[in-house]
C-alpha cells in the first residue's frame, strides 16, 4: 500500500485505477436492456389485458402504470427488488418500477423513526429531486410549446 501522504492528484488517481475493480459495460448493458425490456413487456401484457376487456387505451395505460407501481412497491416490501436491481442495474431503475421502489425504500427504512419524522420526512429522499427537476422542466417545456404555438399560428 501507498502511503504517501503528499501524492499529486495525477498519483492518486493512477493508485486509484490500479485498485478500483473493472465494470464489465458490455454485460451491464445487455442485462439492463433485457431487464427493462422484460418490465415493459409485462406492462404491454397488462394493458393489452386492460383493452381486451374493453378498457380503452388510456385508461389500460392508467391500470398498467398502478399495477406496475404496486409490484415495484410489492417487491421492494418483501426485499426482492434490490435483489434484482443489484443483477440487473438500470434496467429495473429507469421503469416505472424503479420509480416505485426509490419511493418505497426509504419508506421502509425509516418506518422506525416514526410516521411523521420518519416516513413522511424521508421518503421522498431519493424521488424528490427527480419528480422536482420533473415536474419543473416539463413546466419550462410546456411554457416554451405553448410560446411558440402562440406566435407560429398567430393566436
Amino acid at each position: 500500500m501507498n502511503t504517501n501522504v503528499n501524492m499529486t492528484k495525477e498519483e492518486y488517481s493512477q493508485y486509484v485505477d490500479s485498485k478500483a475493480k473493472k465494470s464489465p459495460i458490455l454485460k451491464n448493458l445487455i442485462l439492463a436492456f433485457i431487464s427493462g425490456g422484460i418490465i415493459c413487456i409485462i406492462g404491454q401484457i397488462i394493458a393489452d389485458i386492460a383493452m381486451h376487456y374493453g378498457i380503452a387505451k388510456t385508461e389500460a395505460s392508467a391500470i398498467c402504470s398502478v399495477i406496475l407501481i404496486f409490484i415495484g412497491a410489492f417487491l421492494t416490501s418483501i426485499n426482492v427488488y434490490s435483489k434484482i436491481g443489484k443483477y440487473c442495474g438500470a434496467g429495473s431503475a429507469v421503469p416505472i418500477t424503479g420509480f416505485s421502489n426509490s419511493i418505497v425504500s426509504p419508506a421502509i427504512e425509516f418506518k422506525t423513526e416514526g410516521y411523521v419524522l420518519g416516513l413522511g420526512a424521508n421518503m421522498f429522499k431519493v424521488a424528490g429531486p427527480v419528480l422536482v427537476y420533473g415536474i419543473t422542466a416539463s413546466f419550462i417545456y410546456g411554457i416554451i410549446y405553448w410560446l411558440l404555438k402562440i406566435t407560429m399560428l398567430g393566436g
